[in-house]
């Protein structure tokens, strides 16, 4: 039999033993690292020191339970190996763990917190560089010139290993943070943690941090909206924190498959949260981990395994632990206890299946893709208030996807009764809970936009505001209703301030151009514009502000042809029969006219009140003005900031109207 006791032997004085897991596959490729390692003096297992008829389950376990070191070669087949998973998971328990590359590929989930070795350009040599970083990662790790690091466990190999902290204290590994599965208990120690020096702050205020998309596991990719919807429901309760500034979900999903740190990078934060989702019918396994972008250190992470049911509580324990680890960095204990108060979720529920509904119908809302998408979630919020009437958050959700359909419409009766429901679906949202921001900015978007009643929603824009101060979504929102009233440059200096949670979503962009458009700031339309347009090149209504803003600046043509690139027809046809116009052909601008109310009739009634201010036909520009203000059109929210309707501004109509829409 080749297996022994090697603490004892280590206590003889015997070299350090050395476990090497690896795939089958990969056996030529492992060779030269086996020699490397015996030829270095180690006692190197692997599964070719196997003798005939030995048990193969009691030997490899008991070699992988007294191994001073495990070394674990990842490759694109070691990754699938559930073998080699299982060896990794347990050097990473005993802390004793040198993961190398064989060839590039990444380490999986759970395991990239370690200092990864790449030796897919090493030939062999046991002169080379590469041969001298694994055996000085594997000596450290090993103890060979100290403690045996199963007796000491250690995350990297030390010649990785962070430095102590200045001042002395203790250096941080990520196994003395390895808290989750202790709920508030782990958070606790952590804030304790942080009044004995373990944590230094990184900059005072706010610490920033982005909630990834979490991988899906399940192996069907039709179930992505639940590994996507808790990360995006993580990410809703550390949005309520206010030590917390956290990038917006639309910019992580924008970048899909790209390195977690550069989106990090990118996206100009310090930590970024990620994980992984399986599940059957009956169960869930979530790995999630913590990581500071720079140095790659791990401040946390578990792996979980619960019942289906109980998703709810293990979102508020992941939620918990990652706010109370990042806020510790520049907080008081007593200012984390009360971060993680702020940041309890609200408006939710108890019930799975509705939980999964509102899941799906979350992921077709953020799909965006039109009206069938915006009815598709309509049915799964349906679905989720069917299984709880109680469930605030679907409300809110169902007032905002009834509010999406009634702006896609061109019925005029079907639009009021789509408005009224949303009113009356969001009014239910906030008497269930009050402290929802969705329900508020839901509630005050149906009154606005389906009413023209300002007064009567700015309430629920200051509530939503006052609920979500470090919500990009939401704060979105509030700006452009800023932006129609009679401070355009409050929205203007709020929208700046919310740029850098969200750099990466062309949508944001699309609407730090139209606030800067009712601000009459053209060069920043333009710009605004151009970048939503790198970001997304078939956004729409981008180039339509970009005409708006070419045409106040008095360059026709250039409008024109930003009026040629738009894909929305309407607004094509708008900013067409205004350029064509400036440029002297009346024939041209006539014809973009006609085909926009033939097309469009009563529901293009505010674009033709802006095309005949821009011609000077005042009259018949505010008959329109206000035939779109009985029939509650949405456009004519722009009314009081549009710079297209500039000619009319000395009109005592047109005054008079501002005064109802103010009213």
């Amino acid at each position: 039999m080749v297996t022994r006791d090697t603490a004892q032997d280590r206590q003889n004085g015997g070299p350090p033993s050395v476990f090497v897991s690896y795939s089958r596959g990969d056996l030529d490729r492992a060779r030269p690292v086996i020699a490397l390692l015996e030829g270095a003096g180690f006692d190197v297992w692997w599964d070719g020191r196997l003798e005939g008829g030995e048990n193969y389950l009691a030997t490899t376990e008991t070699a992988l339970e007294t191994a001073d070191c495990v070394v674990v070669l990842w490759s694109q087949t070691s990754v699938a190996s559930h073998w080699v998973r299982d060896e990794a998971q347990r050097g990473r328990e005993r802390g004793c763990l040198v993961p190398l590359s064989l060839d590039g590929t990444m380490a999986p989930l759970g395991f990239r917190q370690f200092q990864l070795l790449d030796i897919a350009g090493w030939s062999g040599d046991p002169a080379a560089d590469e041969a001298a970083r694994i055996l000085v990662a594997v000596r450290n790790m090993s103890g060979e010139a100290g403690t045996s690091a199963a007796a000491s466990p250690i995350p990297v190999a030390a010649a990785m290993r962070p430095s102590a902290p200045a001042g002395g204290g203790p250096a941080l590994s990520r196994r003395a943070l390895m808290i989750g599965g202790v709920g508030m208990a782990g958070a606790a120690a952590l804030a304790a943690g942080w009044a004995t020096g373990l944590f230094a702050p990184s900059a005072a205020g706010a610490v920033s941090m982005v909630v990834l998309p979490f991988a899906n596991l399940t192996g069907d990719e039709n179930k992505a909206w639940f590994s996507n919807g808790l990360s995006n429901e993580l990410r809703s309760v550390l949005v309520r924190n206010p030590r917390l500034r956290v990038a917006a979900p639309t910019s992580s999903s924008a970048i899909a498959g790209e390195d977690e740190f550069a989106i990090g990078r990118k996206l100009g934060v310090e930590h970024i949260l990620r994980g992984s989702v399986q599940r059957d019918e009956a169960t869930v396994r979530v790995s999630a981990e913590l990581v500071k972008i720079e140095g790659g250190t791990v401040l946390w992470a578990n792996i979980y395994d619960r019942a289906t049911g109980d998703v709810f509580a293990l979102q508020t324990e992941i939620a918990e632990t990652v706010a109370t680890s990042l806020v510790a960095q520049v907080a008081t204990s007593e200012e984390v206890k009360n971060s993680i108060a702020a940041q309890q979720g609200v408006g939710g529920t108890q019930n799975i299946l509705a939980y999964e509904a509102f899941l799906r119908g979350q992921a077709l809302a953020d799909l965006s893709a039109g009206v069938e998408s915006d009815r598709g979630a309509l049915a799964q919020f349906d679905a989720a208030l069917a299984a709880d009437p109680d469930y605030a958050a679907a409300h809110a959700m169902r007032a905002t996807m009834l509010s999406a359909i009634a702006n896609a419409s061109n019925d005029s009766d079907e639009v009021a009764s789509l408005f009224e429901a949303a009113i009356t679906s969001a009014e239910r949202a906030i008497a269930l809970e009050d402290r929802l921001p969705q329900g508020h900015l839901a509630l005050g978007f149906a009154l606005n936009n389906g009413q023209l009643n300002r007064a009567a929603a700015a309430p629920h824009y200051q509530a939503a505001e006052r609920l979500a101060p470090g919500d990009a979504d939401a704060l979105r929102a509030v700006a452009m209703f800023h932006a129609y009233g009679p401070e355009p440059g409050v929205a203007k200096e709020m929208i700046e301030r919310l740029l850098p949670l969200d750099p990466l979503n062309a949508r944001a962009f699309r609407t730090a151009g139209y606030i800067a458009l009712l601000a009459q700031d053209y060069d920043a339309v333009i710009r605004y514009m151009q970048r939503a347009l790198e970001l997304n090149p078939s956004l729409a209504s981008a180039h339509f502000a970009m005409a708006n803003a070419l045409l106040m600046q008095g360059d026709a043509a250039a409008a024109l042809a930003a009026a040629k690139a738009e894909p929305v027809a309407i607004f094509a046809l708008t900013a067409t029969a205004i350029a064509a116009h400036k440029l002297g052909d009346p024939a041209g601008a006539q014809k973009a006219l006609v085909r926009m109310i033939s097309e469009y009739g009563d529901a293009s009634l505010y674009q033709q009140a802006q095309v005949r201010a821009q011609r000077g036909e005042k009259a018949d520009a505010l008959m329109l003005l206000e035939q779109a203000f009985e029939a509650r059109d949405p456009g004519v929210l722009f009314t009081r900031n549009d710079p297209l309707l500039d000619p009319l501004h000395e009109e005592p109509a047109f005054e008079n109207l501002l005064l109802r829409l103010s009213s």
